[in-house]
């Protein structure tokens, strides 16, 4: 008799994504849905009913996992969803993974005895074995502006390729061609994304395409401001420089200073991808990528209750907005 294994392999996706289909969730894509349908349907398999009737009691509960509390798009994605899951009557269990993969598993396991009703989360990296129990579970869960490779689930978040345009456009229109790039984690998705885009639309926009002006960060301030120093190092004169995220930015902005003095600091236009409040009031002012981190979190709330009605949940790329600052 066939088993899920045997229709995971026919069908050449996850046991995962094979057990989720053939629970009928609809935390899948169709393609994906559509192989395991048909490779069940080929080898004869038939699922086991007792273990498909056992249903996990209500909480009215949703956890929130970010990835770094500390980081005013994450908090502000967490008021939104917040608000939103109480206008649904749920309320949320918010957690910080202070970019950590171990504490993000702890997490998730204090989420799985707590019996959320549903899960959204921004992963820290691969899909850890805290999180396939959950989705072996059959937890609704969305992922918050980054994907794990590997893991079909579905996804809310920024149009990282769209707002990494707006930037290459006005470091274009601002005639820089000697411009660093400090990027994110390279192996998170957020990262990956952003860098691409940069990397790949460089030589369309007049930017020099010399990797000594590149280097990778952790889209964290402190090795954002050694990556800087790095690229400085290197003897190159940078005449801006962009930063994957608003802490990258600051620590941008400090290695600059530290190195550099004040004034000839003040010289190199740094751009940000992701806007700080204080960023207009900065000496100069720093031109930023606007993410609605609002939007964001409403849509993801709007998701995990889809899939607790049985109902698809579409990923949603939200775009951006550039807040030009550069004549201030």
């Amino acid at each position: 008799m066939a088993t899920i294994k045997d229709v995971a392999a026919r069908a050449g996706v996850g046991l995962g994504t094979a057990s989720r289909v053939l629970n009928g969730s609809t935390q899948t894509s169709p393609s994906s849905r559509e192989r395991v349908l048909a490779a069940a349907a080929e080898l004869g398999y038939v699922a086991h009913g007792p273990a498909r009737a056992l249903r996990r009691t209500r909480t009215d509960a949703l956890g929130l996992l970010v990835s770094d509390i500390r980081n005013p798009f994450f908090s502000e994605l967490a008021h939104a969803a917040e608000q939103e899951a109480r206008a649904h009557g749920y309320a949320v269990l918010l957690a910080n993974a202070n970019e950590d993969e171990r504490q993000a598993d702890d997490v998730l396991r204090t989420f799985a005895s707590q019996r959320i009703d549903g899960l959204m989360l921004s992963p820290q990296g691969p899909a850890t074995p805290q999180l396939a129990s959950l989705v072996e579970r059959d937890v609704p869960i969305v992922l918050l502006n980054r994907r794990i490779e590997g893991v079909d689930l579905p996804f809310f978040g920024t149009d990282n390729e769209q707002g990494v345009g707006l930037v290459l456009d006005h470091l274009q229109r601002r005639g820089h061609r000697d411009v660093a790039y400090v990027g994110g984690t390279p192996t998170m998705s957020t990262g990956v994304e952003r860098a691409r885009a940069y990397l790949g639309g460089r030589a369309a926009h007049g930017i020099s395409t010399d990797d000594a002006l590149v280097e990778a960060g952790d889209f964290q301030t402190e090795g954002a401001a050694a990556a800087m120093l790095r690229i400085l190092d290197r003897g190159v004169h940078p005449s801006a420089v962009f930063g994957a995220n608003g802490a990258t930015t600051v620590g941008v902005l400090r290695a600059l200073r530290e190195r550099l003095g004040a004034d000839a600091a003040a010289a190199i236009e740094v751009v940000s991808f992701d806007d700080f409040d204080w960023f207009a009031y900065a000496s100069p002012a720093i031109t930023a990528v606007r993410n609605d981190a609002s939007a964001i979190g409403r849509a993801a709330v709007q998701g995990v209750l889809a899939l607790l009605r049985g109902e698809p949940a579409e990923s949603v790329r939200v775009a951006t907005t550039l807040v030009d600052r550069s004549g201030h």
